[in-house]
């Protein structure tokens, strides 16, 4: 089948110095696309471009400043001459009042929606959620989550009445994803866009990371702790899922042009994991290293169940394989160590 959005077309990756934004460009420069990408500072993406341009020659990918993502139509210009969207920049200030955080990332997605609806050659638009829009991690709980699942229980947290402190911050980020999420989809019901939108839901993302200094804030920079002996920085995180960053950014291209994924909601993890596994993964990788001991309660698990099989079947129909596995995730995480 011809794809939904022509080769060689512009598509529009917003945050694109982000450690997942990241990746869907350099997916999407693997797969014969054009990259604009979006930032708030030009010097952030610099180590970016000049990887691309070596990987890629020079013309493939563009970056453009977008400050401030709130404004109506703050994409607009940004948005000309583009056939597909990945909306992957957040706010990640993890700010404990939800008055400064939700608000903002709403009418965000709303306006790059807008701005991408005045462009007639838009075709796709994927928006990056969170898994915490769907649960926040619940350890040695047995429950499913599937395409009708909200995390209803981190919004009437984030909004719980004031003071706000400093422990709401994960809540008001939770929060953040799932209503920025149902904003989409009661966009998409009420507008009737010209193009298809779908959403990706991620948990936490290790693997290869494409340039040093963009991870120290993202969740492969847990893998990175953890190697150093760092245990502190990942001490009280929950057990959860994990999906490797290129199976993720695989998925947001499927989902920008498989002309068969159609306004769903795409589930990306790969398996649950708690950070003893890690651990003994390291181990084996790397015989010769000083690797933490065990510190985690190995009963302690994500029991979950989690609808990916439509994610693993996209991964396999468009890149001929499932998902990465944690041993193949950790091993390029740590490949520059």
């Amino acid at each position: 089948m011809s794809p939904a959005i022509p080769k060689d077309s512009i598509v529009l990756v917003t945050g694109v110095n982000g450690y997942i934004a990241s990746h869907v460009a350099d997916q999407l420069l693997q797969a014969g696309y054009r990259v604009r990408g979006t930032t708030r500072n030009l010097t952030k993406v610099k180590s970016l471009s000049a990887l691309w341009e070596q990987k890629f020659g020079k013309g493939r990918f563009e970056a453009v400043i977008v400050e401030d993502m709130s404004p109506p139509g703050a994409f607009d210009e940004a948005m000309k001459e583009v056939s597909g969207v990945a909306h992957l920049a957040s706010n990640t200030t993890f700010d404990h009042d939800p008055n400064k955080v939700i608000p903002g990332t709403i009418s965000g997605i709303k306006g790059i929606l807008e701005s991408a609806a005045k462009q007639t050659s838009v075709k796709r638009f994927v928006y990056t959620s969170s898994s915490t829009a769907a649960s926040a991690p619940i350890p040695n709980k047995e429950f499913t989550i599937d395409t009708n699942t909200w995390n209803e229980a981190t919004v009437k947290a984030a909004w719980a009445p004031p003071p706000y402190e400093e422990d709401r911050k994960w809540a008001v980020y939770g929060a953040s994803k799932t209503e920025g999420e149902k904003a989409v989809w009661e966009f998409v019901k009420e507008q009737k866009p010209g193009f298809v939108v779908n959403t990706i839901l991620p948990n936490a993302n290790f693997g290869e990371i494409l340039v040093e200094d963009q991870v120290l804030s993202t969740t492969a920079g847990w893998i990175k702790s953890l190697y150093a002996g760092k245990i502190d920085d990942v001490r009280g995180i929950p057990p959860q899922w994990f999906v490797d960053t290129q199976d993720d950014a695989r998925l947001h291209v499927a989902c920008l042009v498989d002309p068969d994924v159609q306004n769903e909601r795409i589930f990306a993890f790969a398996e649950p994991y708690n950070f003893n596994d890690c651990l003994r993964i390291m181990r084996k990788l790397r015989p010769n290293q000083t690797i933490a001991d065990d510190f985690e309660d190995d009963s302690v698990r994500d029991k979950s169940k989690v609808a990916n099989e439509r994610a693993a079947e996209l991964l396999q129909k468009n890149y001929g394989k499932g998902f990465t596995s944690l041993t193949e995730s950790i091993k390029l995480n740590i490949q520059d160590l």
